[in-house]
């Protein structure tokens, strides 16, 4: 029997990333990290997809109200390991705990550029009026 060759992520996997998004942001939440960047700056985590194995977990993030994510990125990275270490005790139930990755989360300006994207003239021309009404109602 071979395995499916489909990338779309297990059930498990979907569960296992939302219960290290869940630690991570209580360990964020309650200030655990002694960072005054990280402390000071307000932290979305939107998203956390595991590898096949569950090995490696990587978090998207989102600063709020910093304009280089970078820097905190970096930061969130250089504490890696200690907040894998924190995130441990409400993972007992894994074999393995994750390697904790952080990674800028683009999805929202991804969403940005579509909707400037379809109010443009250009689109909306395109679309004309009929298929304006037809959206309302």
């Amino acid at each position: 029997m071979s395995k499916p060759t489909n990338s779309a992520p297990s059930q498990r996997m979907l569960r296992v990333g939302e219960q290290v998004r869940a630690a991570i942001t209580q360990v964020l939440q309650r200030g655990e990290v002694r960072d005054d960047l990280i402390e000071k700056t307000v932290i979305s985590i939107s998203e956390v997809r595991m590898s096949t194995d569950l090995k490696v977990a990587t978090a998207y993030v989102s600063p709020l109200g910093v304009s280089d994510h970078d820097t905190v990125i970096a930061a969130l990275n250089r504490h890696a390991k200690y907040i894998r270490g924190r995130i441990g005790g409400q993972l007992r139930q894994m074999k393995y705990m994750p390697e904790v990755r952080f990674r800028d989360d683009t999805s929202f300006d991804n969403y940005q550029k579509i909707d400037a994207l379809l109010r443009s003239p250009e689109v909306a021309r395109d679309l004309g009026p009929d298929e304006d009404k037809q959206e309302d109602e």
